[in-house]
C-alpha cells in the first residue's frame, strides 16, 4: 500500500482544521488523501528536452503520491535520452513510441499502465502548474465530481493570452457545450482529471490521434452521464517560437471532432 505524505496524512489535516477552521482548510484546499491513494499522470512528449526536466521535478514536488507515464511520442531533440535517466525513479515510467502519433495516441498508450485511483493529463511544457492538482482533486475526492476541468478562462489568476487564443478556445467551448448539452468554460483545457473508472469506461471507445482527443474525451464522458466540475487553474501561455505545436489545423480538426462525436447519440 502506497503511504501517505506528511504534509497529506489526517493527522496533519486535523491540526490544521482546528488553528484554521474546517472552512477555511476546505477553501484552500487543505485536506486529507485516503490510504493508499495515488495519482496517474500521463506526460505525453514530443521534442521536449527543454522542459521536461522541469516538469518532472514540479511533478514530484507537489508531494503527492504519484505514478508518473512519460510517453515519448517520437522526439528526436535529445529528449529520449533525459527519460532515459528518469526512468531510473521507481516513481516513473517511460514508455517510447518509434515514431511521432500524435497527442491522442500517446494518452491512449499512457491508459494501458494507469494504475492510480484518478487520472489527470500533463503536457511537457511549462504552461500547466500541477501544483493545481490540489484544487482539481478535491472535488472528486469529496465525492462531488466524477471529471475535473481545470479552466484557464473566468478568473484573473492566470497570464493573459493573445485575443485570437480566446477567441478560437471561446469559439469550440461554445460549439461543444452546444453539441453535448453541457456548460464547460474551457473544452480544449490540458488539466482533465477524472476517476480511474471514469477513464476505463471510455478507454476502448478513444479513437483520435492527435489534439482531436479534447473534444472526444469530452463528449464520451458526457454521453456516459460522468458528473462534470470546472476549478480555475494558473496558465502560462507558450509561444510558438518557445515550441508550442497546436495550430490552426488542429482547430480545423477541433470542429470536425465537434461534429463527429458531439451530434450523434453513440
Amino acid at each position: 500500500m502506497t503511504s501517505i505524505p506528511s504534509e497529506w496524512n489526517a493527522t496533519r489535516i486535523a491540526r490544521c482544521e482546528e488553528l484554521l477552521g474546517v472552512a477555511v482548510c476546505r477553501r484552500m484546499g487543505i485536506y486529507a488523501l485516503p490510504d493508499g491513494f495515488v495519482l496517474t499522470v500521463i506526460v505525453p512528449i514530443y521534442n521536449e528536452v527543454d522542459t521536461i526536466d522541469d516538469l518532472v521535478a514540479r511533478l514530484l514536488a507537489t508531494g503527492l503520491p504519484l505514478q508518473i507515464i512519460l510517453v515519448d511520442d517520437g522526439s528526436g531533440d535529445g529528449t529520449a535520452e533525459k527519460l532515459a535517466a528518469l526512468a531510473k525513479s521507481s516513481a516513473i515510467r517511460v514508455i517510447c513510441h518509434p515514431a511521432n502519433r500524435g497527442k491522442g495516441a500517446a494518452i491512449r498508450t499512457g491508459l494501458e499502465s494507469a494504475e492510480g485511483d484518478v487520472i489527470v493529463i500533463q503536457d511537457a511544457d511549462r504552461e500547466y502548474d500541477p501544483e493545481d492538482f490540489r484544487y482539481l482533486l478535491q472535488p472528486i475526492l469529496e465525492g462531488r465530481a466524477d471529471v475535473v476541468y481545470g479552466t484557464r478562462y473566468g478568473h484573473s489568476d492566470h497570464q493573459v493570452s493573445p485575443l485570437w487564443h480566446a477567441w478560437v478556445n471561446g469559439l469550440l467551448t461554445f460549439l461543444a457545450n452546444l453539441a453535448l448539452g453541457i456548460r464547460l468554460s474551457d473544452v480544449e483545457t490540458c488539466y482533465k482529471m477524472a476517476r480511474r473508472d471514469a477513464w476505463l469506461a471510455i478507454r476502448d471507445d478513444l479513437r483520435e490521434q492527435r489534439f482531436g482527443i479534447e473534444i472526444e474525451l469530452t463528449a464520451r464522458w458526457a454521453r456516459r452521464g460522468f458528473r462534470f466540475y470546472e476549478r480555475p487553474i494558473r496558465y502560462q501561455h507558450r509561444w510558438y517560437a518557445e515550441g508550442k505545436k497546436i495550430g490552426w489545423k488542429d482547430g480545423i480538426a477541433a470542429l470536425y471532432c465537434i461534429v463527429r462525436y458531439g451530434l450523434p447519440r453513440r
